[in-house]
This record gives structure tokens, sequence and C-alpha cells, in this order.
């Protein structure tokens, strides 16, 4: 009996000692993430805040003064108004090196106004709204940063957490301006997610970008009157438009050309004396978009002098495309999968039973929310979206992922996307944004060597010869970009 109990003393020892170690080498065991799990409904609170104030690029006031408030109030010191846009910050905490930077945006798209219901419910007639997530994305970065100052102050490790309050993602690229002014020199690592409807790296190199206004002058006149004695400005937009609309057969698939006419006249009784046409130009290959824009702009010139009319071409906005990193990507992956996808509970789950119903999707495909995508190949682009990330991404070693914030099979920039993030769904895919930020700067700041070879990896893929020129030239930032003119 006595040697009976001395073993099984002996195992429950074993088994204790085993409990204990796993639970020191779980890296979900940590001060970061537990401070994370126990602050859901800040960050539930902030994200809602700025997704009931959902403002347009570059006049996001509310929205980055209450995210840097955040951060000064967990011990970050913040520079408002950098590169001449009045809502970027940059917020530091640390010293020392490596430099780890979290991208956070907060801009909204314009027309998209829409409740938090699993129907088409506007709330304001022609308002703005989050159909693009970036509510969630800024408190996500910013929930990160806290998390991983917390484990910079209880293990009194060296190292930097930067966040950058980059404004007017859609449209006014704002971190082209911060890279363009040197705001980025110093940091060794930037990290960056983006809302989205399932959980994974980001491995696409997307398109370069140019967005640019065509703005055309004539002369007024009476249509009926004195017909002959006005130039059309509209018909110096569409005779634009037609040639381009020609030129597309003769440009490669994976490029993209569209627009929209935001001026086109007052009156059919008055000769438009001014007209605008806004495009937006894309390529994978920045050499390929330079060719596209000055064949666009040689069209321009031509359309101007077959109606008489005098053209001013103007750059909005550009964009590089992205420029991968197969070594953080697998940093990320591994963290991506450590935290896991989004597991709704039931009053979630009957919100997003009603979303893909309409969308006429079985509701099998919400399983993805609560799963992690294996981490891709990269391929070459075959056309798509652009970001200013891109930009980021050739100066300095960059990882982008996503999580599910919005429910599977919903549309990009939807008002199905503003309902989702808007509520609890949206907030845990910003916590684990938060939380596989925090284990992959852990990583770094503990591994210098997963810099260095990051570092590597990056200064290989762009090349020696390679010299930063922003597509944007000189400009100043568009601030009334999203202004009603």
């Amino acid at each position: 009996m006595k040697k009976t109990v001395i073993l099984v003393l002996s195992v429950l020892l074993t088994i204790s000692a085993f409990a204990q170690k796993s639970k020191k080498n779980n890296p979900l065991n940590n001060v970061a993430i537990k401070y994370l799990n126990n602050n859901f409904s800040t960050y539930d609170a902030l994200q809602k805040e700025i997704w009931n104030n959902a403002e347009l690029g570059f006049i996001e006031t509310q929205s980055s003064n209450a995210l840097q408030q955040h951060l000064k109030d967990n011990g970050f010191s913040v520079e408002a108004g950098v590169a001449g846009m009045p809502t970027a910050f940059v917020a530091t905490y640390g010293s020392g090196s490596p430099v780890i930077a979290i991208l956070a945006e907060f801009d909204a798209l314009p027309g998209l106004s829409q409740d938090t219901v699993p129907y088409r419910k506007v709330l304001i007639e022609g308002g703005s709204g989050h159909g693009c997530g970036h509510n969630t994305f800024g408190v996500g970065s910013s929930a990160g940063a806290v998390a991983i100052k917390q484990w910079l102050q209880s293990t009194g490790n060296k190292g930097t957490i930067k966040v950058y309050g980059t404004p007017a993602e859609e449209g006014g690229g704002g971190k082209v301006y911060l890279v363009r002014d040197g705001f980025f020199k110093g940091v060794d690592i930037v990290l960056d997610w983006h809302p989205a409807s399932g959980n994974a790296v980001s491995v696409g190199t997307g398109t370069a970008i140019q967005m640019v206004d065509y703005k055309f002058y004539g002369i007024p006149a009476h249509s009926a009157g004195s017909p002959d004695k006005g130039r059309s400005a509209l018909d110096g937009v569409e005779s634009l438009n037609y040639m381009v609309n020609m030129l597309r057969e003769h440009v490669p698939t994976s490029s993209r050309i569209h627009y929209v006419i935001p001026d086109g006249g007052d009156a059919p009784n008055v000769v438009p004396h001014y007209a605008r046409v806004s495009y937006y130009i894309r390529s994978p290959k920045r050499e390929i978009l330079k060719d596209l824009t000055e064949w666009i702009g040689s069209a321009a010139e031509g359309a101007a002098k077959g109606t008489q009319t005098r053209v001013e071409i103007e750059i909005v906005a550009g964009f590089y495309e992205l420029l991968s990193n197969r070594k953080l990507s697998e940093i990320v992956q591994k963290n991506l999968e450590t935290v896991g996808g989004v597991h709704y509970d039931a009053r979630e789950l009957a919100f997003a039973k009603e979303i893909v119903k309409g969308l006429n999707l079985n509701d099998t495909i919400l399983k993805s929310a609560a799963s992690v995508q294996p981490l891709r190949i990269e391929t070459p682009s075959t056309g798509g979206g652009s970001t200013d990330v891109g930009d980021v991404s050739w100066n300095v070693p960059t990882v982008s992922f996503g999580t599910a914030t919005f429910v599977p099979g919903s549309p990009g920039h939807s008002w199905q996307n503003v309902a989702s993030d808007g509520t609890t769904i949206g907030t845990k895919g910003l916590i684990n944004a938060a939380k596989t930020f925090s284990l992959t700067a852990i990583e770094l700041f503990a591994n210098p060597k997963l810099v260095a070879e990051a570092k590597a990896e990056f200064e290989s893929k762009r090349g020696a010869d390679f010299k930063y020129e922003s597509l944007i030239g000189d400009r100043k930032p568009a601030l009334d970009y999203r202004v009603k003119k």
C-alpha cells in the first residue's frame, strides 16, 4: 500500500510539473495576451466610438484624437500633425533597438452609412461608413502596441514600439507622405494588418496606382442661342474617356483603368466651362503604370486640342505595389495560427447567418472565420486593389495579415462589412490582430537574428540599385480630396 501511495504521488507530481512547464512554455501565457484578454470591453467601446463617427480621409479628427488619447493614457509619447497632415501621428514607447512599427488606419468610405443589422438600413442618407473596417484597424493596432508595451515594461527588455496613425488610405495615400518625408527612417520592421472576412497572411503584391484628375476648361455660352461661341469642357472629358476606352484593348490584362466624372456642368442649356474626370490607373508593375499614365496624359492633351479647351493634369495620389517578406510572413503565420480564428457566440452566429442568407450563400462558409488559412506561395499579381502600404514596404521590411472582422462571403467595401465590423464580431477580429502583433513583436524583440534575416531578404529583393521616388512628386497632401466642392 505504501509503495502504491508513493507511486501515485510521484505520478501526480510529474503531471503537475508537466502542466506547469506547459503553462510556462505556452506563448499565450504572457502579460501582453493577458492584458488583451482583460480589456475586450475597452477596445469594443473604442472601435464603436470610431464606427459611430465615420470620418472621411484627412478629416478624421475625432477618430485620430481618440486613438492618440488612448496611446497617451498608456504611456506613449505622441507627435501629432506630422508630414503636413493634421490627423497623422506617430506614437512611441520604449528605447533602443529593434524599432518595430505598427500601422494604423481610421478613415471611412463615402455613401456607406449602415446600422449594425443584417439587412440594409441606412443611418444617415448619403453618410459615410466603415466598409473597409478601418474603425477596427486603428484600434487593433493600438491595442497591440499597448499590449507590447505591457510586455516591455514588465520584462525590462530593450526595444521601441511605434504606432503610425496614417490617414486617408482610401485614396489620399497618407503613408506615402510619411515615407517621403522620412518618418520611417530608423525603423527596423513594420507590422501591418487589415480587416478581412478570413484569417490569413497577405502575400500578394497587389497593384501600383496613380490617381489623376484631368480638369478641362472651356468657354461658357447659351447652348441653344449661341453654341458657336462656347467650347465645352465636358466635350473634352468625354473625348478623353472615349480614347481611353479604345486603348483598353492594348494594355496588359493585369492593368486596371477606371474613372468617374465628379464635375460635368451645371445645366444642359449652358455650355460647361469646367469639367473634371478622376482616374485610377493601376498595374502590378510601376514601370507599366508609368507608361499607361503618360499615354492617358497624351490622350488628355489631344482631347483638349480637339475640343479647343484647356486641360490641367493633377496627380492626386500614387502608391507602389507591395514588396513581400517571406521571413516575416512565416513568423506571423505561426503566431496567427497560435491565436486562431474568430469564434461566434449564438447571437453573432445568428447575425452572420442572416448576412450570408442575404448574399445567397450557404452558411457553411461561416466555418472559415474560425480557421487560419495556410501560408500561400507568392505569385505574380494579375490585378486587384492597391494600398499605400506599398510605399512603406519598399522602404522597411513589412508584413501584412488579416483577421475575420467581416462575415465570410461579404464583398469588399460593402454595407455588410459596415454592419459586422461595428459589432463584437469586429472586436473579436481586432483583438486577434492585436494578439498576433504582440506575439510577433515579442519574438522579434527576443531574437534579433530574425530581424537581421528579414532585413537581409528585404535588401536582396529590392536590389542594391533601388532608389525610392514617390509617385506624387513634391505635391502637398490633398487634404480636401474628400470635401465636396
